[in-house]
Protein backbone atom coordinates (compact mmCIF):
# COMPACT_ATOMS: atom_id res chain seq x y z
CA UNK A 1 0.00 0.00 0.00
CA UNK A 2 0.98 3.39 -1.04
CA UNK A 3 2.96 5.36 2.05
CA UNK A 4 2.83 8.73 0.31
CA UNK A 5 0.38 11.13 -0.72
CA UNK A 6 -1.52 10.30 -3.88
CA UNK A 7 -1.39 13.43 -5.95
CA UNK A 8 -2.87 14.19 -9.49
CA UNK A 9 -0.66 16.29 -12.43
CA UNK A 10 -0.58 18.29 -14.84
CA UNK A 11 2.42 19.84 -16.88
CA UNK A 12 1.80 22.80 -18.44
CA UNK A 13 3.39 25.10 -21.02
CA UNK A 14 6.77 24.34 -23.53
CA UNK A 15 10.12 26.58 -22.93
CA UNK A 16 8.88 27.63 -18.85
CA UNK A 17 6.90 25.29 -17.93
CA UNK A 18 4.90 24.95 -14.46
CA UNK A 19 3.52 21.74 -12.91
CA UNK A 20 -0.04 21.47 -11.35
CA UNK A 21 -0.76 19.17 -8.94
CA UNK A 22 -4.39 18.57 -7.99
CA UNK A 23 -4.53 17.72 -4.08
CA UNK A 24 -7.66 15.82 -2.84
CA UNK A 25 -8.93 16.60 1.07
CA UNK A 26 -5.89 16.41 3.57
CA UNK A 27 -3.44 15.64 0.82
CA UNK A 28 -0.59 17.88 0.93
CA UNK A 29 2.94 18.68 -1.75
CA UNK A 30 6.10 19.87 -0.43
CA UNK A 31 7.95 22.10 -2.13
CA UNK A 32 11.13 24.35 -2.21
CA UNK A 33 11.48 27.64 -1.46
CA UNK A 34 10.77 29.96 -4.52
CA UNK A 35 9.15 27.32 -6.55
CA UNK A 36 5.33 28.42 -5.39
CA UNK A 37 3.28 30.12 -8.29
CA UNK A 38 -0.33 30.12 -7.36
CA UNK A 39 -2.93 27.74 -5.66
CA UNK A 40 -6.64 27.87 -4.98
CA UNK A 41 -8.35 28.95 -1.52
CA UNK A 42 -8.60 26.54 0.43
CA UNK A 43 -4.79 25.33 0.57
CA UNK A 44 -2.91 26.21 3.83
CA UNK A 45 0.52 27.01 3.56
CA UNK A 46 2.86 25.11 6.42
CA UNK A 47 6.97 25.86 6.52
CA UNK A 48 8.26 22.24 7.71
CA UNK A 49 11.88 21.40 8.87
CA UNK A 50 13.18 19.42 6.52
CA UNK A 51 11.26 17.22 4.21
CA UNK A 52 8.48 15.95 6.27
CA UNK A 53 8.69 12.12 5.28
CA UNK A 54 8.13 9.36 7.58
CA UNK A 55 11.70 8.49 7.34
CA UNK A 56 12.66 11.59 9.11
CA UNK A 57 9.84 11.83 11.66
CA UNK A 58 11.38 8.14 12.47
CA UNK A 59 14.93 9.31 13.59
CA UNK A 60 13.55 11.95 16.02
CA UNK A 61 14.89 15.51 16.65
CA UNK A 62 18.28 14.36 15.88
CA UNK A 63 17.18 12.66 12.68
CA UNK A 64 15.50 15.82 11.44
CA UNK A 65 18.64 18.10 12.21
CA UNK A 66 20.96 15.44 10.26
CA UNK A 67 18.31 15.34 7.19
CA UNK A 68 18.05 19.06 7.08
CA UNK A 69 21.89 19.24 7.13
CA UNK A 70 22.33 16.70 4.85
CA UNK A 71 20.24 19.01 2.36
CA UNK A 72 22.02 22.21 2.65
CA UNK A 73 25.58 20.04 1.12
CA UNK A 74 23.38 19.68 -1.77
CA UNK A 75 22.47 23.10 -1.86
CA UNK A 76 18.93 22.99 -0.71
CA UNK A 77 17.33 24.60 2.12
CA UNK A 78 16.93 23.67 5.99
CA UNK A 79 13.12 24.27 5.01
CA UNK A 80 10.75 23.40 2.86
CA UNK A 81 6.92 24.46 2.47
CA UNK A 82 3.87 22.10 2.91
CA UNK A 83 0.91 22.92 0.79
CA UNK A 84 -2.59 20.77 2.32
CA UNK A 85 -5.99 21.19 1.03
CA UNK A 86 -7.79 21.44 4.37
CA UNK A 87 -11.19 22.12 2.19
CA UNK A 88 -13.53 19.76 1.14
CA UNK A 89 -13.46 19.64 -2.89
CA UNK A 90 -10.42 19.20 -4.75
CA UNK A 91 -8.26 22.35 -4.80
CA UNK A 92 -4.93 23.09 -7.05
CA UNK A 93 -1.65 24.31 -6.46
CA UNK A 94 0.96 25.34 -9.13
CA UNK A 95 4.86 25.33 -9.36
CA UNK A 96 7.27 26.78 -11.93
CA UNK A 97 10.07 25.96 -13.27
CA UNK A 98 13.19 28.51 -12.83
CA UNK A 99 14.55 28.37 -15.91
CA UNK A 100 13.91 27.64 -19.36
CA UNK A 101 13.66 23.87 -19.36
CA UNK A 102 11.14 20.81 -18.56
CA UNK A 103 9.70 19.39 -16.11
CA UNK A 104 10.54 15.53 -15.20
CA UNK A 105 7.20 13.88 -13.35
CA UNK A 106 8.76 10.53 -11.88
CA UNK A 107 7.01 7.95 -10.28
CA UNK A 108 9.12 6.58 -7.77
CA UNK A 109 6.95 3.24 -7.57
CA UNK A 110 7.66 2.40 -10.60
CA UNK A 111 11.29 3.27 -10.97
CA UNK A 112 12.92 1.29 -7.78
CA UNK A 113 11.28 3.78 -5.19
CA UNK A 114 14.78 5.20 -5.74
CA UNK A 115 15.96 8.06 -8.03
CA UNK A 116 19.67 9.66 -8.03
CA UNK A 117 19.40 13.03 -9.52
CA UNK A 118 21.46 16.37 -9.81
CA UNK A 119 22.12 19.26 -6.83
CA UNK A 120 19.51 21.51 -7.25
CA UNK A 121 17.05 19.63 -9.84
CA UNK A 122 14.26 19.43 -7.09
CA UNK A 123 11.44 20.90 -7.28
CA UNK A 124 8.17 19.17 -5.45
CA UNK A 125 6.50 16.19 -4.64
CA UNK A 126 3.74 14.39 -2.85
CA UNK A 127 4.47 14.29 0.89
CA UNK A 128 5.96 11.20 1.91
CA UNK A 129 9.05 11.08 -0.63
CA UNK A 130 12.74 11.66 1.51
CA UNK A 131 14.97 13.78 -0.38
CA UNK A 132 17.79 12.95 0.81
CA UNK A 133 21.68 13.04 -0.69
CA UNK A 134 24.16 10.27 -2.34
CA UNK A 135 27.94 9.73 -2.14
CA UNK A 136 29.46 8.62 -4.81
CA UNK A 137 31.57 5.68 -3.70
CA UNK A 138 34.40 6.31 -6.24
CA UNK A 139 37.08 8.89 -5.34
CA UNK A 140 37.34 9.77 -9.05
CA UNK A 141 33.54 11.01 -9.69
CA UNK A 142 33.84 12.69 -6.36
CA UNK A 143 36.30 14.92 -7.50
CA UNK A 144 36.31 14.82 -11.27
CA UNK A 145 31.98 14.76 -11.63
CA UNK A 146 31.97 18.85 -12.92
CA UNK A 147 28.02 18.48 -10.90
CA UNK A 148 30.43 17.09 -7.59
CA UNK A 149 31.12 14.46 -5.19
CA UNK A 150 27.63 14.88 -4.00
CA UNK A 151 23.97 13.90 -5.77
CA UNK A 152 20.30 14.25 -4.88
CA UNK A 153 18.12 11.01 -4.05
CA UNK A 154 14.28 10.92 -4.30
CA UNK A 155 13.03 7.75 -2.17
CA UNK A 156 9.68 6.84 -1.73
CA UNK A 157 6.29 5.35 -3.46
CA UNK A 158 5.23 8.52 -4.73
CA UNK A 159 5.25 11.48 -7.69
CA UNK A 160 8.34 14.05 -7.48
CA UNK A 161 8.89 16.33 -9.67
CA UNK A 162 12.68 17.74 -10.56
CA UNK A 163 13.60 20.52 -13.48
CA UNK A 164 16.96 20.62 -15.60
CA UNK A 165 17.63 23.30 -18.41
CA UNK A 166 16.88 23.26 -22.30
CA UNK A 167 15.89 20.12 -23.68
CA UNK A 168 15.33 16.51 -21.95
CA UNK A 169 15.50 13.15 -23.16
CA UNK A 170 14.87 10.08 -21.72
CA UNK A 171 17.44 6.85 -22.57
CA UNK A 172 16.75 2.95 -21.33
CA UNK A 173 20.05 1.51 -21.33
CA UNK A 174 20.18 -2.25 -21.41
CA UNK A 175 22.20 -4.85 -19.16
CA UNK A 176 25.98 -3.78 -19.98
CA UNK A 177 25.19 -0.65 -22.31
CA UNK A 178 27.45 1.68 -21.68
CA UNK A 179 27.23 5.82 -22.94
CA UNK A 180 29.59 8.94 -22.29
CA UNK A 181 28.40 12.51 -21.55
CA UNK A 182 29.15 15.75 -20.22
CA UNK A 183 29.33 15.74 -16.80
CA UNK A 184 26.83 18.61 -16.31
CA UNK A 185 24.07 17.17 -18.67
CA UNK A 186 22.94 14.19 -16.84
CA UNK A 187 19.73 15.07 -14.44
CA UNK A 188 19.00 11.66 -12.99
CA UNK A 189 19.21 7.63 -13.40
CA UNK A 190 17.66 4.85 -11.59
CA UNK A 191 19.37 2.80 -8.93
CA UNK A 192 20.46 0.24 -11.09
CA UNK A 193 22.82 2.27 -13.76
CA UNK A 194 26.14 2.39 -12.71
CA UNK A 195 27.95 5.75 -12.96
CA UNK A 196 31.42 6.43 -12.56
CA UNK A 197 33.90 9.01 -14.39
CA UNK A 198 36.23 8.56 -17.33
CA UNK A 199 39.40 11.03 -18.27
CA UNK A 200 39.37 11.99 -21.87
CA UNK A 201 43.17 10.92 -22.95
CA UNK A 202 45.56 12.63 -25.50
CA UNK A 203 46.86 16.36 -24.54
CA UNK A 204 45.18 18.11 -27.39
CA UNK A 205 41.62 17.18 -26.05
CA UNK A 206 42.54 17.90 -23.13
CA UNK A 207 43.50 21.60 -23.94
CA UNK A 208 41.92 21.96 -27.87
CA UNK A 209 38.59 20.07 -27.17
CA UNK A 210 37.01 22.78 -25.30
CA UNK A 211 34.53 20.32 -23.53
CA UNK A 212 37.18 19.55 -20.66
CA UNK A 213 39.34 16.41 -19.79
CA UNK A 214 36.48 14.48 -18.16
CA UNK A 215 33.00 12.91 -18.89
CA UNK A 216 30.37 10.55 -17.00
CA UNK A 217 29.75 7.36 -18.51
CA UNK A 218 26.78 5.74 -17.52
CA UNK A 219 26.20 1.87 -17.88
CA UNK A 220 22.71 0.05 -17.49
CA UNK A 221 20.62 -1.44 -16.97
CA UNK A 222 18.29 1.76 -15.57
CA UNK A 223 17.06 4.73 -17.19
CA UNK A 224 18.55 7.88 -17.72
CA UNK A 225 17.65 11.31 -17.96
CA UNK A 226 19.62 13.92 -20.32
CA UNK A 227 19.39 17.92 -20.75
CA UNK A 228 20.94 19.90 -23.26
CA UNK A 229 21.63 22.57 -21.00
CA UNK A 230 23.49 22.72 -17.95
CA UNK A 231 22.32 25.72 -16.01
CA UNK A 232 26.00 26.17 -15.20
CA UNK A 233 26.87 26.14 -18.69
CA UNK A 234 24.09 28.54 -19.09
CA UNK A 235 25.17 30.82 -16.49
CA UNK A 236 29.18 31.12 -17.89
CA UNK A 237 27.94 32.16 -20.77
CA UNK A 238 25.40 34.87 -19.65
CA UNK A 239 28.33 35.64 -17.29
CA UNK A 240 31.24 36.15 -20.02
CA UNK A 241 28.47 38.49 -21.97
CA UNK A 242 28.20 41.03 -19.44
CA UNK A 243 31.73 40.75 -18.22
CA UNK A 244 33.78 41.48 -21.72
CA UNK A 245 33.86 43.15 -24.59
CA UNK A 246 31.48 41.39 -26.93
CA UNK A 247 32.75 39.76 -30.10
CA UNK A 248 31.54 40.79 -33.60
CA UNK A 249 31.57 36.88 -34.21
CA UNK A 250 32.34 37.51 -37.78
CA UNK A 251 29.09 40.09 -38.02
CA UNK A 252 29.76 42.12 -41.69
CA UNK A 253 28.29 45.25 -39.77
CA UNK A 254 30.81 44.99 -36.91
CA UNK A 255 30.63 47.94 -34.34
CA UNK A 256 27.18 49.32 -36.29
CA UNK A 257 25.38 46.52 -35.31
CA UNK A 258 26.10 47.07 -31.31
CA UNK A 259 24.75 50.31 -32.26
CA UNK A 260 21.74 49.59 -33.84
CA UNK A 261 20.92 46.85 -31.63
CA UNK A 262 21.21 49.27 -28.21
CA UNK A 263 24.78 48.24 -27.37
CA UNK A 264 26.32 50.94 -27.98
CA UNK A 265 30.19 52.08 -26.94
Amino acid sequence: MPTNHEIDYRIVGEEMQYVEIELDPNETAIAESGSFMMMDDGIQMQTIFGDGSQKQAQGGLLGKLLGAGKRLIVGESLFMTAFTNTGYGKRKVSFASPYPGKIIPLDLSRLGGKVICQKDAFLCAAKGVSIGIDFQRRLGTGIFGGEGFIMEKLEGDGMAFVHAGGHVFERVLQAGELIKIDTGCMVAITQTVDYDIQFIGGIRNSIFGGEGLFFATLRGPGKVWIQTLPVSRLASRILSYGTTNRKEEGSILGGLGNVLDGDGY
